[in-house]
């Protein structure tokens, strides 16, 4: 792709996002779209939300579980970026129309208190830089097509890339954990839906650990000469499949001794 379609894609993702139509596949426009060229589209699309008055907050990584990675047929997780008006407090309510398709995941979030970038980033440094981990919900939407009506080609990694990794929105649980007090592998959730039990998981679904979801973060933003900033919230991934969030959905997800976090949608 070359910088002027970068710039047309974003237009695109940005138009189906304000008058709520999804658009086609990006990867079906621009035939060998590639993921740097998908990360190119998001750094457009994120670039003129910023020129609009949004500020970045932080970072969302995707695509961590093993199942998500094999459905897609890739080995490594995706990114996104987060921003002011994506955050909704725990036990709000999203209003109608806010989102195209909403889906929820249950994750842990991680709010740090020092920079962390750098090829050669290991472990501890990002234990070290960490102010707090905290239970949190992922707000998911796609301004894409899930599949393209003519072709029936299914979306994939480039088109998800593009389009800020799907993130939408996200939610914070209140109580906060330093990271070297926690296992974050035994760290689960039990997600209802209207009181209705739909997923659980553990923290280990995240590349067996979350702290390691975030080390490879901050060796990816080090290719391009990026840092997690103090002060940044990053979701870590998922680990649950993506619930559904129609109109009336009400979402608590219970993280036991870790916390708890809810959402509504109207």
């Amino acid at each position: 792709m070359t910088p002027d379609q970068h710039i047309e894609a974003a237009g695109m993702l940005l138009q189906a996002e304000t008058t709520g139509r999804q658009c086609g596949l990006p990867s079906l426009r621009y035939p060998g779209m590639t993921l740097d060229d998908a990360y190119a589209v998001q750094k457009q699309l994120v670039a003129r939300k910023i020129a609009s008055g949004r500020r970045r907050v932080g970072w969302k990584i995707g695509l961590t579980s093993r199942a998500m990675q094999d459905a897609l047929g890739i080995d490594t997780p995706d990114s996104g970026v987060l921003l002011d008006d994506m955050a909704f407090p725990s036990g709000g309510t999203v209003p109608a129309g806010r989102f195209i398709q909403p889906r929820v995941e249950a994750e842990i979030a991680f709010v740090m208190r020092a920079p962390l970038a750098g090829k050669d980033c290991a472990r501890e440094d990002v234990v070290a830089a960490t102010e707090y981990v905290c239970p949190s919900l992922e707000i998911l939407d796609t301004r894409v097509l899930r599949a393209d009506p003519e072709t029936g080609q299914a979306r994939i990694i480039t088109d998800t890339i593009s389009d800020n990794a799907a993130n939408a929105g996200f939610v914070l649980g209140p109580e906060r954990h330093v990271p070297e007090a926690q296992d974050l592998r035994w760290v689960g959730a039990i997600v209802t839906r209207n009181g209705v039990v739909e997923e659980t998981g553990l923290g280990a679904g995240v590349l067996n650990d979350p702290v390691t979801s975030v080390l490879w973060l901050a060796r990816r933003m080090a290719e391009y000469g990026l840092a997690i900033e103090a002060g940044d919230i990053v979701l870590s991934g998922s680990f649950i499949r993506p619930i559904e969030a129609p109109p009336g959905s009400e979402f608590h997800a219970d993280f036991g001794p870790f916390g708890s976090v809810n959402i509504n949608f109207a």
